[in-house]
C-alpha cells in the first residue's frame, strides 16, 4: 500500500469522479484508475461503486476513508512538525465561509499570508451544512458558519456576530407600519429566504416547526442582497438578518419577529480537537486573538 494510492483514493472519494480527481491531482486519469484498482486488489474489496454516473463509496470504501485521511494527515504532520521547529511554517490551510457577512475574513487571511507566505490558503463559499461536514471530515481547517443557540457537535467556535432575524417588506406592504409581529403572522404568507442548508433557513424552519406550521417559501436565493431586493419589489416577506434589512431603509421596512424572537449567530468554527496541521492551528489561534463579536 502506497501513500500515492491513498491520496488518489481520498481525491476520488471527495470528487466522486475519477476525471475530476485526476485534474485536482494534476495526473492522468488512467493512472488514478490503475492505482485505485491496485489498492482494491491489495485490500481484497472494491472501494467504489462505479455503476452510476458518479462513483460512490462502497461499505468497505466508507470504512477505509477516515483511516486513509488520517494516514495522509500523519505524513503531512510529520513533515510540518519538523519545518515548524525551524521557524518556517509551510503547508496549507483550507477555510470555508457562508455568503455575505460582516466578518473581516479577508483581513484575517491577508495578515496570516503576510506572516506565513509559504502557506497555501484556499477559501470556499458553501452553505452551513456543507461547511460543518467539511470541518468534521477534515476537508476544512476553519469556517465562518451560521448557528442557532448551540454549535454543531464536534466543533469549537468563537462568536463573531449575533443579531436579530427580521421580516423585511416593501414600504407599501401591509406589515410595513408594524414594529413587530408574532411568528404565526407569517404562517400563510409568501416568504423569501436563503436556501435549505443555510443557518438562517434552519433557524426559520426550526421556529416554525415549534409553532406548528411549515413556512411557505415562495422564492429563495443564495445572496441576501438579492433577497432584500426581491422584497423591496413587493414579491414577498424576506427573512433576513437585521443588518441586511437596514441596508435599504428607503425601500424596506424591517419588522421584528417575536414569539419566539429569532436571532442568528455567526461563529468562526473549527474541529473541537483542533486542525491537524500547524498552519491550521496557527490560523485558529490568530482568529481567536483578533476576531470579535460584530465582525470586528
Amino acid at each position: 500500500m502506497e501513500l500515492r494510492q491513498l491520496a488518489y483514493f481520498v481525491a476520488v472519494a471527495e470528487e466522486r469522479n475519477f476525471t475530476r480527481a485526476a485534474e485536482r491531482l494534476h495526473v492522468a486519469q488512467p493512472g488514478v484508475s490503475a492505482q485505485i484498482r491496485r489498492l482494491e486488489r491489495e485490500l481484497g474489496q472494491e472501494l467504489f461503486d462505479r455503476s452510476g454516473r458518479s462513483v460512490r463509496l462502497t461499505e468497505a470504501g466508507a470504512a477505509a476513508l477516515p483511516h486513509a485521511r488520517a494516514a495522509l494527515a500523519a505524513v503531512d504532520g510529520t513533515r510540518l512538525a519538523v519545518e515548524e521547529l525551524t521557524g518556517l511554517l509551510r503547508g496549507a490551510v483550507a477555510v470555508g465561509s457562508v455568503t455575505s457577512h460582516k466578518v473581516d475574513l479577508p483581513g484575517l487571511l491577508a495578515d496570516f499570508h503576510r506572516d506565513h507566505p509559504a502557506v497555501e490558503i484556499t477559501l470556499t463559499e458553501e452553505t452551513t451544512d456543507r461547511l460543518v461536514d467539511g470541518l468534521r471530515t477534515g476537508r476544512l481547517d476553519a469556517a465562518v458558519i451560521s448557528v442557532g443557540d448551540t454549535v454543531p457537535d464536534g466543533l469549537a467556535s468563537l462568536v463573531v456576530d449575533d443579531q436579530p432575524i427580521v421580516a423585511a417588506v416593501a414600504r407599501g406592504h401591509e406589515l410595513a407600519a408594524r414594529a413587530r409581529v408574532p411568528l404565526d403572522t407569517l404562517r400563510e404568507r409568501a416568504l423569501i429566504s436563503l436556501p435549505a442548508g443555510t443557518g438562517l433557513r434552519a433557524r426559520l424552519e426550526e421556529a416554525c416547526a415549534v409553532a406548528g406550521f411549515t413556512p411557505r417559501i415562495a422564492l429563495e436565493a443564495g445572496d441576501p442582497g438579492l433577497i432584500a431586493e426581491l422584497a423591496a419589489r413587493g414579491l414577498g416577506v424576506a427573512i433576513l438578518p437585521a443588518v441586511v434589512a437596514a441596508s435599504r431603509p428607503e425601500r424596506l421596512a424591517a419588522v421584528a419577529i417575536t414569539r419566539p424572537d429569532l436571532r442568528g449567530r455567526l461563529v468562526f468554527a473549527w474541529r473541537a480537537g483542533g486542525p491537524s496541521g500547524p498552519a491550521g492551528r496557527e490560523l485558529v489561534a490568530r482568529a481567536r486573538g483578533t476576531l470579535r463579536a460584530g465582525g470586528r
